[in-house]
């Protein structure tokens, strides 16, 4: 095959939609999955959401209020084990942006970081974001953060702590699921997917599935025992997915069926935060 042959058949299959990716082309999904933030990319922020739309979302309002108090305390200590003190998580928690069933419920006690997982969450993501440092056990904002706390930046401040928790946390660490990415890596193909399918309620296996469909690959992390593979790695994707990254951003709202999350009966409608962050295209 001479080379023009070669870079035409390679340019005819890139430019082929595939099924299994809800017919995005091998580029679109590459973009997707490598660089999601990349201007080729289907999944592109808004330049500046409101106010409004910045309001409404819960895990970034923690992260605001979480800037606040370190500016206004000058720092925090950290507890002997690394952690936030539980002065600091009950007036996070009592503002009430993002409530934990189990705490809700009172099978737990606010006591310590590890009781609130959104907050731990929030926490060690703003210093992957660069937003806060932690220095001989004590956080403080850093300069970056100081300035857009001064000018206001809300937009930069979530754009800067969005692209940490995707890129940088591990959605692994909050669960006892493989340590792979399942979910985190092509979180960008399931906000298409909500934007595609999301205006009716679904159940979040509905979404596993196709993702399943997706990334093939990844079942077999799983071991068997009481559940087969497939239905512990739909349960890991909607654990991941649905409980703590679009439920934390607000993208989602859940009709439940029972007092805690089941991921075959709740069902899940796109709220209109998702447009008001990203615009999508490719679909």
């Amino acid at each position: 095959m001479k080379p023009e042959e070669i870079e035409t058949h390679i340019l005819a299959q890139n430019n082929k939609p595939i099924v299994d990716f809800l017919g995005l082309l091998a580029n679109q999904m590459h973009y997707l999955l490598y660089e999601p933030f990349g201007k080729d990319s289907p999944v592109q922020f808004r330049a500046e959401p409101d106010d409004a739309t910045l309001d409404k979302i819960p895990l970034f309002r923690i992260l605001e209020e979480y800037l606040k108090i370190i500016r206004r305390d000058k720092y925090i200590k950290l507890t002997p084990l690394g952690a936030l003190p539980k002065k600091v998580m009950v007036e996070l928690y009592d503002k009430r942006f993002l409530l934990d069933n189990h705490i809700e419920s009172g099978l737990t006690k606010l006591w310590k970081e590890d009781d609130c997982i959104s907050i731990r969450s929030m926490r060690l993501t703003a210093e992957l974001a660069g937003l806060v440092k932690k220095t001989h056990g004590k956080l403080t904002l850093t300069k970056k953060s100081e300035k857009l706390l001064d000018t206001n930046d809300r937009s930069q401040l979530f754009r800067l702590f969005f692209q940490a928790f995707t890129d940088k946390y591990n959605w692994g660490y909050n669960d006892g699921y493989p340590d792979q990415p399942v979910g985190q890596l092509g979180w960008a193909f399931s906000v298409l997917m909500l934007h595609r399918f999301g205006d009716e309620p679904g159940t979040s296996d509905f979404y596993a599935t196709r993702y399943q469909k997706a990334f093939p690959q990844f079942v077999r992390y799983f071991d068997g025992g009481f559940s087969t593979l497939e239905e512990k790695f739909r349960r890991c994707y909607s654990l991941r997915v649905f409980e703590r990254f679009l439920l934390w951003f607000g993208f989602v709202e859940a009709d439940r069926h029972k007092p805690f999350f089941k991921s075959e009966t709740d069902t899940f409608t796109r709220t209109g935060l998702l447009n008001g962050i990203f615009e999508i295209g490719g679909t």
